[in-house]
């Protein structure tokens, strides 16, 4: 609806204009307005243009009224439009993810859709989640997250839309979104089962991707609530990260992605590294960790450092990146191959012994 429509409007109050002077009219006048959206109400207007209640509850506010520029009004503000991100193992070379962009976008034409990668690893729902996860915290609340990486798609396994920490998530329910939220609890969960909220009665068995799980996305980011698109659930498949393993001056772990650029992102956070290395701190400052010496691929690598360029160019370095893991990189290089490291390998860390 236009910003002059007048089922945009709800009258607040009623009466005389402050400030006004003389009798008051037989028509009532509307002291303020407010405009209705389908998630929020917008800001109060002051207006002194006569009319009446029955004028008012009739709709037959004019759209001069808000446009006029006789009238004393402020213009309102522009509303931003809905944000919905793609994350998918697709690639760009096929017409998968135009035809998802296309069929959200005939539902909910002012979207702004955002890629976050197409290029997740096939069928790897982890990856799609430490993606997803590393990205998610970056988009403002109402922001609709579609995810599509479905091994299952066309058995059993359920198509879902939740609501969590302000955002919409849609995709298969095939663990993505557990660990995504880092196994937090949602808010509302449905099970996308009403083919009202379709592409179309007989989705493909093949790309619920198009058929299902974008338009609903779509109506969410129409404003839609989650909870008309289908039937309120309690529970979602499970799936947890392997969380590494820490001892007496040692720290166990995994390489769990692996960049554009050839670094190693681990499944090491720098608290299970100072409780390894005896600190009281959970998050100490680089200088704090005593001596050690990291065992991954086909290098040793013996030092921690704040970022790539402390070391010389085409050299190995151990450091905590942006998302707050450890990555193993090389300066200007591409660390993945240069140590000869691939997703899944491990990577043990030993400090040395605390000195008597």
């Amino acid at each position: 609806m236009a910003w002059g429509d007048s089922r945009c409007w709800q009258p607040v109050s009623w009466g005389k204009p402050a400030g006004a002077v003389g009798p008051t009219p037989k028509s009532l006048r509307i002291v303020s307005l407010r405009r209705n959206g389908p998630t929020h109400r917008g800001p109060r207007f002051v207006c002194s243009y006569p009319i009446t209640k029955a004028d008012c509850l009739c709709r037959r506010l004019p759209g001069a009224l808000f446009s006029h520029p006789s009238r004393s009004m402020p213009a309102p503000a522009p509303s931003s439009p809905p944000i919905v991100t793609l994350t998918t193992d697709f690639g760009t070379e096929d017409a998968y993810v135009p035809a998802m962009k296309g069929t959200m976008l005939s539902i909910c034409s002012d979207a702004r859709l955002v890629d976050v990668t197409h290029e997740i690893s096939p069928q790897d729902v982890m990856e799609a989640a430490f993606v997803l996860q590393s990205a998610r915290p970056y988009f403002p609340d109402g922001a609709v997250h579609l995810v599509v990486v479905d091994p299952g798609v066309g058995t059993e396994r359920r198509a879902v839309a939740l609501r969590a920490e302000g955002q919409w998530f849609v995709g298969p329910d095939n663990g993505v979104f557990p660990l995504v939220l880092d196994q937090a609890s949602p808010d509302a969960i449905v099970e996308l089962d009403d083919p009202t909220f379709w592409r179309d009665d007989s989705p493909s068995t093949t790309f619920h991707g198009r058929d299902i799980f974008a338009p609903a996305a779509a109506h969410l980011a129409d404003g839609r609530s989650v909870e008309a698109l289908g039937t309120s659930i309690d529970t979602l498949e499970p799936l947890r990260w392997a969380q590494p393993s820490t001892g007496a001056q040692t720290v166990q772990g995994w390489v769990v992605h692996v960049d554009h650029f050839g670094n190693c992102i681990t499944n090491i956070r720098r608290p299970a590294m100072a409780e390894a290395a005896g600190l009281e701190n959970s998050t100490p400052p680089l200088d704090a960790f005593p001596p050690l010496k990291t065992y991954a691929g086909n290098t040793t690598l013996q030092a921690l450092h704040p970022t790539y360029g402390a070391v010389p160019e085409g050299d190995p370095l151990l450091l905590f990146g942006s998302t707050g893991y450890l990555e193993i990189a090389a300066n200007g290089g591409n660390g993945a191959e240069l140590l000869d490291i691939r997703k899944g390998d491990s990577v043990k860390i030993v400090f040395e012994e605390p000195s008597e």
